[in-house]
C-alpha cells in the first residue's frame, strides 16, 4: 500500500483532473507522462470518470492513477473495479477509509482540522490530504497541525498554482500536492493537449529547480531542495545515476554523482 505513497511523493505533484468525456482520457493521460507527471487524480464527479480511470490505466500501465472526490463506499468500489491505485476524499469519511484499509488500497481522506487528522491517526493513517488548502489556512495550517502530530504528513489540494506550489513542495510535512492548473477544463474539452503537455513540464522544471554550486574536477554541483525528486524526473528524461555514490542520512538522500560523473546533487542545506 505505501509503494504507491511512496511512488507520488518522488512524483512531487498529482494533477486533479474532471473528465467530461471518456475520449479525452487517454490524449490527456499521454500528455500528462510526456510533460513529466505521470499522475492523475480522476474526480468521480462525472458519469466518465470510472471508465477514464480504466481507460488510462490501459493506455499508460506505468502512470499512478486514482480516484479523487469519493464519498461513499459504492463510489470507492467502482474506482477499485476500474483500476484506481489511490482513493482521495473531499472530507474524512470513516467509513470510505475503513473499507480502503480492508481492500490494503492507500486512501487520503481530507483533514482540514486536528480533530480529522486525529480520528485519520486512530485508524492507522499517517497520510492525509488537506482540502481546501489555501482557503483553510495554507502551509501555515499544515505546519501548525503536524507539530502535535509528530510523523503525519499531507498532501494539500485546493488553491495551488504555479506561483505557490513551490513553497509547499519545499516543507517537509508535505508528501505531494494536487492540482488542476495544468489540466484546466477549457483545454481538456478544446482537445488542447498540446498546451497541457507544456504546462506540465513548466510545472516540473518548477518543482526540480537546481542551483548552480560550484564546478571541480569537472563535475558539476547543484544544490537542489528534494534529490529523490530532482532523479525521478531526471532519470525520466534518461539521465542515469551512481546509487553506490549516494549518502543517505535519516533516510534522506543527501547527495548523489551522476553515471557519467558529470553532475552532483545536494540537498539544500545539508
Amino acid at each position: 500500500m505505501e509503494n504507491i505513497l511512496d511512488e507520488i511523493e518522488k512524483i512531487g505533484i498529482v494533477p486533479v483532473i474532471v473528465i467530461d468525456d471518456e475520449k479525452d482520457a487517454v490524449p490527456l493521460a499521454k500528455a500528462l507522462c510526456e510533460g513529466g507527471l505521470p499522475a492523475a487524480e480522476v474526480t468521480f464527479r462525472t458519469a466518465a470518470a470510472k471508465a477514464s480511470i480504466a481507460a488510462m490505466r490501459k493506455a499508460c500501465p506505468d502512470m499512478v492513477v486514482g480516484a479523487g472526490t469519493v464519498l461513499t463506499v459504492a463510489q470507492a468500489d467502482e474506482a477499485l473495479e476500474a483500476g484506481a491505485q489511490f482513493i482521495v476524499s473531499p472530507g474524512f469519511d470513516e467509513a470510505v477509509v475503513k473499507h480502503c484499509i480492508e481492500k490494503n488500497v492507500p486512501v487520503l481522506p481530507g483533514c482540514a482540522t486536528p480533530s480529522e487528522v486525529g480520528r485519520a491517526v486512530a485508524l492507522g493513517l499517517k497520510k492525509v490530504k488537506f482540502f481546501p488548502a489555501e482557503q483553510a489556512g495554507g502551509l501555515a495550517m499544515i505546519k501548525a497541525m503536524a507539530a502535535p502530530f509528530v510523523g503525519v504528513r499531507f498532501m494539500p489540494t485546493g488553491g495551488l498554482n504555479a506561483k505557490n506550489i513551490g513553497a509547499y513542495l519545499e516543507a517537509n510535512e508535505i508528501i505531494a500536492c494536487g492540482g488542476s492548473f495544468m489540466v484546466k477544463k477549457d483545454l481538456i474539452a478544446k482537445g488542447d493537449f498540446e498546451s497541457i503537455r507544456r504546462m506540465t513540464e513548466e510545472t516540473v522544471q518548477i518543482m526540480t529547480t537546481m542551483t548552480f554550486v560550484s564546478c571541480d574536477n569537472g563535475v558539476s554541483t547543484f544544490s537542489v531542495k528534494c534529490p529523490e525528486r530532482a532523479v525521478y524526473h531526471m532519470v525520466r528524461k534518461g539521465m542515469g545515476f551512481d546509487e553506490k555514490s549516494a549518502v543517505y542520512k535519516a533516510d534522506k538522500l543527501i547527495s548523489i554523482v551522476s553515471a557519467d560523473g558529470s553532475i552532483k546533487l545536494v540537498r539544500t542545506g545539508a
